[in-house]
């Protein structure tokens, strides 16, 4: 029953929740990128180099023969994964280092000096050193 127990407690924690949510958004992303490159960065790249499809890109290792298809190296799908993965590590890059520059600016801010006028504390105990001062300098 323990185990039970331990795996909900595990489940329901506050970091699976984050991951899972991270995980969803992430796909969704992937998608995103996987449009955008083959959509929009793949067609104008492939005119200019001659209007290549670079998904269409392989190299024949055995032709078609009768019902058997043909044994393809299609290096432009892998490629565009490439590209994929490029445009995708490029924008968690940027995306963490904006987060990096927000913290910094909050630890610069937290690491302020205080206001240099010193407390009533500080003040008294000025008060009282200088008066010890002057009764040891009357004896």
């Amino acid at each position: 029953m323990s185990f039970i127990k331990e795996f909900k407690a595990f489940a329901v924690k506050g970091n699976v929740v984050d991951m899972a949510v991270g995980i969803i958004i992430g796909a969704a992303f992937g998608k995103i990128v996987s449009s955008f490159v083959g959509d929009v960065i793949m067609p104008p790249i492939g005119l200019l180099l001659g209007g290549v499809d670079f998904s269409d890109l392989a190299i024949v290792l055995k032709e078609a023969q009768g019902d058997t298809p043909a044994v393809l190296l299609a290096y432009g799908q892998f490629l565009q994964t490439v590209i994929d993965f490029l445009i995708i590590a490029f924008a968690v890059f940027m995306g963490i280092k904006a987060i990096n520059r927000l913290k910094r600016e909050e630890e610069v801010v937290e690491e302020a000096p205080a206001d240099p006028t010193p407390s009533n504390e500080e003040l008294l105990l000025g008060e009282i050193r200088d008066l010890l001062k002057q009764q040891n300098t009357k004896q």
